[in-house]
């Protein structure tokens, strides 16, 4: 351990709550549950590989496995059930704790490309110590009201299906949901990254993501993922996936160290899974971000159907074209209306 560093098995101990005494057969025997059960999960919650005989497991890990073991056999979840939910938080979970990591570190740090000095570790473990009783219900009430957020848009879904069987509503295809999807894409993303260092590069993502985020939860959407230089959204209303459209592209345009985006948007069936969307509606949506001009949203066929009554809004036909794996589309440029004055001789 080098001079100065705190030793890796303390922090461990801290921030698991609780000290390092069972091995992964003590664990499996405490709460009762199969060797090979007990691996998927490990795995699936993104945790390496432990030797039998290695001490890597706290009172805190068998109480989670007692509670997976509980769900099951309550009839909750099955197997397969409880490994996707353990792959979800894992996959959530890395990348909040890596994000948090950084957070400190860059804070803590003179220079956030240098790793942290041992006095910054010591600092973050000293902040751990103080404070992890604070974030810790942080981190549940953000999970809750999100789980709150997903219950009410499932209601909803489940409201439109039922008015859509009496006859007074839009169907939509078994296990999918009517929604307005978008991507925003950054334009000549691969020539910035040419031209910047790493940290420039990362701060110009970090401010798009961000920026992004905050269009989409302030108009109502939601965030599905970011891939660095592209952000996936939804919205149920096309009204409200149409705005967040347009805000993001002027947003971003308004911004003269920043390239431009382009978005497409599309309206239609989705498969949420895993809070991911899949279907035809998702890849056209992909499609149309690659025809629009910098700065511009491209929409389809169905959402320009549902914005062309919007009075502040003005949806105009473009060329039809062939668009890989979909055919012929007939895509449409959405813009605001153009403001009349009051004052006809102005």
């Amino acid at each position: 351990m080098a001079a100065g560093l705190p030793d890796p098995k303390e922090i461990e101990e801290l921030l698991l709550g609780g000290e390092l005494r069972y091995t992964r057969i003590d664990a499996q025997r405490l709460s009762d549950t199969p060797r090979e059960f007990t691996g998927r999960l490990w795995r699936a919650f993104g945790y390496p590989s432990m030797p039998d005989d290695a001490l890597a497991f706290t009172e805190g890990d068998v109480a989670a496995l007692c509670r997976i073991r509980r769900l099951m056999d309550d009839g909750v979840l099955d197997e397969d059930g409880v490994v996707r939910l353990a792959r979800a938080f894992g996959q959530t979970m890395t990348r909040l704790a890596e994000w948090q990591v950084n957070l400190l570190s860059s804070m803590l740090s003179q220079d956030p490309q240098d790793p942290p000095s041992a006095e910054a570790v010591e600092a973050i473990v000293d902040i751990a110590e103080r404070y992890i009783g604070e974030f810790e219900p942080l981190v549940v009430h953000a999970w809750r009201r999100q789980l709150a957020a997903a219950g009410t848009r499932a209601i909803a879904a489940a409201a439109t299906r039922e008015a859509a069987a009496r006859g007074d509503g839009e169907a939509a295809p078994s296990g999918r949901t009517l929604t307005t999807v978008g991507f925003a894409d950054m334009v000549s993303f691969t020539q910035m990254s040419r031209e910047l260092d790493e940290l420039e590069l990362a701060r110009v993502v970090e401010w798009f993501e961000e920026t992004a985020s905050d269009i989409v939860a302030s108009c109502g959407g939601r965030l599905v993922k970011t891939l660095g230089d592209e952000v996936l959204f939804c919205a149920e209303s096309p009204r409200v996936g149409g705005e967040i459209a347009l805000v993001i592209a002027e947003t971003i345009k308004d911004e003269t160290e920043v390239p431009d985006v382009r978005v497409g948007v599309a309206y239609g069936p989705v498969l949420p899974l895993m809070g991911d969307m899949f279907g035809t509606t998702v890849n056209l949506a992909a499609r149309l971000t690659s025809l629009a001009r910098p700065g511009s949203v491209v929409i389809d066929a169905e959402l320009a159907a549902a914005l062309e009554k919007e009075p502040d809004l003005d949806v105009m036909k473009i060329v039809r074209r062939p668009v890989r794996g979909l055919g012929i589309i007939q895509p449409s440029v959405l813009r605001r209306a153009a403001t009349k004055p009051d004052d006809p001789s102005i």
